[in-house]
Formats: C-alpha cells, sequence, structure tokens
C-alpha cells in the first residue's frame, strides 16, 4: 500500500523525522545528497530514537550507543540486530511516498 506520509521539506537533508503511519512508527532519514530512506523508528539494540541518528551517505548511527545501520538494507554494522525498511521515493509533486507491506489475513 503506497502513503504519501509528508512534503519532502518536512525532512530537511542530513535529518530524519518520525511518521506514525497507520499504527506504525517510521523513522524518514534524509541525506545531505537528498535521498530518502525508511526505517522502524526504533533502535533494535537500546530503543533509541532513529530520527534523531546521524546520517551519514547510507548509515544511520543511532543516538544513545552509536550503533551503525545500512539504511539501504537495514542491516547493523555492530552485528546481531538489524532494522526493518520500507521502500520510500519522493514524488514529482516533492511528496514522500512510503510504501507498507499489505497484511494478508
Amino acid at each position: 500500500m503506497e502513503l504519501t506520509i509528508a512534503p519532502a521539506t518536512a525532512v530537511p537533508e542530513g535529518e530524519g523525522r518520525t511518521f506514525d503511519v497507520h499504527g506504525t512508527r517510521i523513522a524518514v532519514p534524509r541525506t545531505r545528497g537528498g535521498s530518502v530512506f525508511a526505517v522502524q523508528a526504533a533502535c533494535p539494540h537500546r530503543g533509541g530514537p532513529l530520527a534523531d541518528g546521524l546520517v551519514g551517505g547510507s548509515t544511520l548511527v543511532c543516538p544513545l550507543h552509536a550503533w551503525r545501520f545500512e539504511l539501504t538494507t537495514g542491516a547493523s554494522q555492530n552485528g546481531g540486530c538489524s532494522l526493518q525498511t520500507f521502500p520510500v521515493r519522493i514524488d514529482d509533486a516533492d511528496q514522500i511516498v512510503l510504501t507498507l507491506p499489505v497484511a494478508t489475513a
């Protein structure tokens, strides 16, 4: 299911924001180059707010304990935990569009 969640300007380059999308909290970090990513909002290590983390290239660093995650895959560079990732893009109208998995019964 594709959802428009915010204008691209809601997430400044080099920062992140958290959005509640249909009951799921999602962090949307944006690189200094303008690329957006979407991952679960809480760090799987200790629950840190990932939208407040440092974004460098395609890496996100948790603000609590400096765990590093690859934004393209969700893989942890510290081993063990990984992030749930979501397809996201900026459309032609400069809106952030997120794709959530469709629940099956």
